[in-house]
Order: C-alpha cells, then structure tokens, then sequence
C-alpha cells in the first residue's frame, strides 16, 4: 500500500500563497542543496497527484521544460483531481473525479511503486489534509515572511517531526509523520 506524502513550500509565517498568487518568494532560502533535496523527493514518487489549478499550469510548461524537474514531471503518472476537467493530455495522466477521500484511498491500496506525492495549490492541499489520509507531510520553510495569504493547516493537526535539514541558502526541510 503506497503512503501519502505532501511536500509543500510554506512561508516563514505558515502561508503556502500570498494574496496575489506569486510564486517569487519561493525562491527565498534557495540553495543547490535544497534543490536536491526537492528534486529527490519529486523523483522517488510513484505518482504526482495536484488539483486542477495546478495541472492547468503544470501541463502547459512541463512537456517543453528541462532542468532536473523536467524527467520526473513528465515521465511519473500523475493523478488529477477535478469534477469538472473532461480530459487530460499530459502524458501518464488520469482524471480522478468524486469524493477525495474515497479515490486517495483507492490510489493508496491500488499502488505500491512509491508515494503518492501531493502538490499543492492550497485548496487542493487544505483539502487533503481534511481527508486526514497524509502519512507524511514534507514542508520547506523559506526564510520569508508574507504577511497573509494562503494556509493548508486551519484546524489543530498532531504530528510526529521524523527530521529537519538546514541548507545553505536558509530555508529548512521539516518532515512529519501524520500521527495516527
């Protein structure tokens, strides 16, 4: 049975998106060392699983990309969550559409090549971790503060820290286990 793994980047103050959807500040605290730390986490999954804001973005610029991302973005399957989406033509691409927690456990009896690694948008992952089916959470704090924005976690949630690395440009690797 795959676990469920979500790798977000979170803000120094806890916001996964400022108000104006930027993506900029994630380049705070970037580092050759976090880059592969990202890259690995990206490269072992079994499956990519995102909404479909995310994939609306991500199936237009990853089939034409390089860089390290590029191989396991297009060549892993993916998993695209919407009700309304009625086709997807980025390759290894599936359309799960229903109750989310009833396909995310589907897809974790189902598979057992890897994790399922969720990408946020923050809907999508609020709405992931409502469904309390996360087995592991791998966020990376960049040494940014946006003030208000975006959050994934809006009700108390334990978890058990598993590990913690610093990398040289300043943001931090925390991962989690969902306690049970």
């Amino acid at each position: 049975m795959a676990s469920l793994v979500l790798k977000m980047s979170v803000s120094l103050d806890g916001y996964v998106a400022p108000i104006d959807g930027s993506t900029d500040w994630i380049a705070a605290g970037g580092s050759d060392d976090a880059l592969s730390w990202t890259v690995e986490t990206v490269s072992n999954a079994g499956a990519h699983l995102m909404g479909a804001a995310t994939y609306a973005g991500w199936a237009t610029y990853w089939p034409s990309a390089s860089g390290p991302f590029a191989k396991p973005m297009n060549e892993i399957p993916k998993v695209v969550f919407s009700d309304s989406l009625a086709s997807a033509d980025w390759g290894e691409t599936t359309i799960a559409a229903g109750d989310l927690a009833e396909a995310i456990t589907r897809l974790k009896r189902e598979r057992s090549d890897g994790y399922l690694l969720a990408h946020g948008g923050a809907r999508f992952a609020r709405s992931l971790v409502e469904t309390g089916l996360i087995d592991e959470y791998r966020l990376l704090i960049h040494p940014t503060v946006l003030g208000a924005g975006e959050r994934i976690f809006l009700a108390p949630l334990t978890i058990e820290p598993m590990s913690t690395i610093v990398f040289s440009g300043g943001a931090v690797a925390h991962v989690f286990a969902a306690h049970p």
